[in-house]
């Protein structure tokens, strides 16, 4: 079992993510250093996003694993991160592809009127102070027929933080068309290792 604070927006607010930066990739699921890894995120990411080239826009982006996957399938990325040195890596990392990096809230991205095929999230929400609010807000951001990716979880045994599959396709439903949740426990390549509390994707199209 993983602790809870070894994921991104990890329960607590107050989390020095500058401070954290420079280890942060150290996790497998986020600097995808291990090929198998790498490629068990890039077969989702295929599975999850369109397949022509789409304006993708990732928030809580971290230093920009992700949003670097997506740019080599050719989606033309705009990534968003309310932390400084995040940003400086994601910048670093995105350096010669079609991406956008800015410093935001994720909440509240600093995107203006732009609208996207498809917004990707992952280990955010549950740790936003309205959940429901970021949801109407992100699904706003997206064109007619787009769609919104949340990759998102339930850790820990003794104080189990997160936000289960349940709950947030009950947020969902009034705001979207189609709504697929896929469970990703089992799939220890996405992780690099083991894992047995809930994990899971939810695909919602507008």
């Amino acid at each position: 079992m993983e602790s809870e604070n070894t994921h991104r927006g990890a329960g607590a607010p107050e989390a020095d993510w500058d401070a954290l930066a420079a280890g942060f990739d150290d996790e497998p699921d986020h600097g995808l250093r291990d090929p198998e890894v790498r490629a068990a995120w890039a077969d989702r990411l295929r599975a999850w996003l369109p397949g022509d080239p789409a304006d993708l826009l990732d928030l809580g982006c971290g230093t920009g694993s992700l949003s670097l996957l997506a740019a080599e399938q050719g989606h033309r990325v705009t990534a968003v991160d309310r932390s400084p040195a995040m940003v400086e890596r994601a910048r670093a990392k995105l350096a010669g592809h079609t991406a956008e990096i800015l410093r935001g809230d994720a909440a509240a991205p600093p995107v203006g009127e732009r609208r996207f095929d498809a917004v990707l999230v992952r280990h955010v929400l549950w740790a936003l102070p309205d959940p429901a609010g970021a949801l109407r807000h992100w699904t706003d951001l997206l064109r007619p027929t787009g769609r919104i990716v949340l990759v998102e979880g339930v850790w820990g045994t003794l104080t189990p933080v997160g936000i289960p599959a349940r709950r947030l396709t009950a947020l969902l439903e009034p705001l979207t068309r189609r709504v697929r949740v896929e469970r990703l426990s089992g799939h220890r390549a996405l992780w690099g290792k083991e894992v047995d509390d809930e994990r899971y994707a939810v695909v919602a199209t507008v």
